[in-house]
């Protein structure tokens, strides 16, 4: 639960003990270790984001920012290791499809936040995995990886196997700042025709 308050300290400290007195009845208590009290200039991680009000560059307008947390980056980052472990002797087809699983629903969850950056290092990530684990597996030297998965001109080859090509994060859609007012039902707007 996430409850955002313009006040000062001293009001959230008040709203905080009349939440605690509204979750008791239900059998349910605040963690002192979960719970805290943050400035939005401080910035806080919820649900794998991290929002955070910041300056915007070259303005002197403040904003409201939601980008990927550090936790769930790294997280997906150990399932590609896993995968791609240098001693590793799986289908490279089978690899490529499981990746492309866990890189189309990472960046879908988090296609709405400041991510554009977060996604080419990820894409850079994969690629680096896969140039090692396959340079590993078939021994293979610099220059003779480099002739197999580039074209003549010098440009990249994607990475494929069993007709499947490694998903690129980079090119799903970032959609920031969805207003969603007028679509979010809410059953105190209905006429009361009692």
């Amino acid at each position: 639960m996430l409850v955002l308050v313009h006040g000062q300290r001293d009001d959230v400290e008040i709203l905080r003990e009349a939440v605690a007195q509204v979750l008791a009845p239900l059998g349910l208590k605040l963690s002192p270790g979960k719970t805290t009290v943050v400035h939005m200039s401080d910035g806080f991680d919820f649900l794998g984001f991290r929002i955070q009000w910041k300056r915007k560059r070259g303005t002197n307008k403040w904003y409201v920012y939601t980008f990927i947390a550090d936790r769930p980056f790294r997280a997906v980052k150990a399932k590609i290791r896993a995968l791609t472990h240098r001693v590793s002797q799986a289908n490279m087809g089978t690899v490529i499809t499981r990746i492309n699983q866990i890189l189309r629903g990472w960046t879908n969850y988090f296609r709405h936040a400041v991510c554009k950056h977060t996604f080419s290092r990820l894409r850079h990530f994969v690629n680096w995995r896969l140039i090692r684990w396959l340079r590993k597996r078939h021994r293979w030297r610099w220059g003779q990886f480099r002739r197999r998965f580039t074209t003549a001109s010098g440009r990249w080859l994607p990475f494929a196997a069993d007709g499947v090509e490694v998903f690129n994060p980079g090119s799903v859609a970032v959609t920031r700042y969805r207003y969603r007012g007028g679509t979010i039902p809410n059953p105190y707007l209905r006429p009361n025709h009692a």
